[in-house]
């Protein structure tokens, strides 16, 4: 009887393996696609090769401050941290591509032998729990302001909650969710501490703070406005600090971090250690660190962009760039002082007007080539109607910088999104299964085949 069971026809053995052969050939295809995708994107990054050759230090930034604070801190910061970077730790593209050595284990005890490397890891964990209560106690302290009874009409609602506290919540979830948690699981594993921090930063996580920066000079107008209210405030709860304090605290720890990983790089080296995967990662986890910086300090400026008429904003997807050119506009034969704004979906040039940015033009990434003109000058081609050929193709901008390096970084950023924007149009449409759907349509079809019929 139990031979009965378990013996299969070859009617049985053919029709539960046609499911599974099915699987297989659709995830091959899929496979294929994805490889497919992944060649253009890689393609994308070796067209940024001849403009990483125009400036030897090509890498080498300055915050863009204007003056402010705590953005004109942050300058100083990252002043200091390019000089240690270019000393001990190796600025590349891709900071990933690094020796195989680097992907082998290493004993991470003489590490946490040095007194003052282990300080630092510990301020590193503590200022964390620190700034996470202190986001939590300033939520509590001012999240229902704008429900208050005799606040201000320009306080209540959650509109102009928004306008006052920001994306502040946004920020504390993610640290007391994800970063504060992979500190402490992570003690003891620094190679795994640094890897998984820095893989936040690779999925637009920490963009928060870029929405927080483009919120700030609302957020700072309203408080002024009601500050006599604000102030009462303060004094009821008997917040010794005040709201300016607390919505400061996440520019000032976004720009806490690089300084103390510094301070770690530092004292590896005059240690000694010969852990290459620890260096390796916490660098990387570094040079994420100071170009986010970079980018929330210029997003300051993205709300000052003024006329944007029917162009809407926040439907152009993550802020890049900006970056001062000299600007001459070939169709208007005007040359002026222009602020270039880089996001994901278009182009943004605007001319810097004493305090205020005029908007100028808008263009679309699929509708723009790029040329390299030396090592300080760009020319910006419009091609009519997205068509690809020679005579289609116009000069519309000529930018020229002050210096290579900003050429460098600007046309790196914006010759990634300019083929990652023509990787995705050229996949809208094609035929893709992600594996949990395949998986899941092939165990159906078996289960059916087999009970059913």
């Amino acid at each position: 009887m139990l031979y009965g069971l378990i013996q299969l026809s070859w009617f049985d053995a053919t029709s539960a393996a046609l499911p599974f052969i099915t699987v297989a050939l659709l995830q091959l295809l899929n496979a294929f696609l994805t490889d497919q995708t992944t060649r253009q994107v890689k393609a994308a990054s070796e067209l940024t090769t001849a403009a990483n050759l125009i400036a030897e230090d090509g890498t080498t930034t300055a915050t863009a401050t204007n003056g402010k604070t705590p953005a004109a801190s942050n300058n100083a910061v990252n002043g200091k941290l390019q000089k240690q970077k270019s000393e001990h730790c190796e600025d590349h593209e891709d900071e990933d591509t690094l020796s195989l050595e680097n992907l082998f284990p290493c004993d991470q005890s003489e590490i946490y032998a040095s007194k003052k490397i282990s300080f630092i890891i510990d301020e590193l964990i503590q200022t964390e729990v620190n700034y996470v209560n202190n986001l939590r106690k300033g939520l509590k302290n001012y999240g229902e302001a704008h429900a208050r009874a005799d606040a201000p009409e320009a306080l209540k609602g959650a509109d102009n909650r928004l306008r006052l506290l920001g994306n502040v919540e946004d920020i504390l979830k993610l640290h007391e969710e994800q970063i504060l948690p992979l500190m402490l699981r992570n003690q003891r594993d620094l190679k795994s501490m640094f890897d998984e921090f820095a893989a936040y930063f690779d999925k637009n996580d920490f963009y928060c703070y870029v929405i927080f920066m483009m919120n700030k000079k609302t957020s700072m107008q309203l408080r002024q406005e009601q500050r006599e209210w604000l102030q009462n405030l303060q004094n009821q709860i008997n917040d010794k600090l005040g709201i300016d304090s607390f919505l400061v605290q996440p520019i000032q720890r976004l720009t806490r971090y690089p300084l103390l990983l510094q301070q770690f790089i530092s004292e590896f080296y005059k240690s000694g250690i010969s852990c290459k995967p620890v260096l390796a990662s916490v660098c990387k986890l570094e040079t994420r660190l100071r170009r986010l910086l970079e980018v929330v300090n210029q997003a300051e400026e993205v709300p000052a962009i003024d006329e944007l008429g029917e162009l809407n904003l926040p439907a152009q997807g993550y802020f890049r760039r900006a970056t001062e050119f000299e600007a001459y506009h070939h169709r208007s034969r005007k040359k002026y002082t222009a602020k270039v704004f880089l996001f994901d979906r278009c182009l943004i040039c605007t001319e810097v007007r004493k305090r205020r940015l005029a908007y100028r033009h808008h263009y679309d990434w699929s509708t723009l080539e790029l040329q390299l003109n030396g090592s300080k000058s760009i020319t910006v081609l419009l091609r009519k109607s997205g068509i690809a050929s020679a005579t289609s193709v116009k000069e519309e901008y000529e930018f020229t910088a002050s210096e290579a390096c900003a050429v460098t970084q600007w046309i790196r950023c914006a010759r990634k999104i300019i083929e990652i924007d023509r990787v995705e149009a050229a996949m809208r449409g094609k035929f893709t299964l992600p594996m949990d759907l395949v998986l899941g349509v092939g165990t159906a079809i078996w289960l059916i085949w087999n009970y059913l019929y």
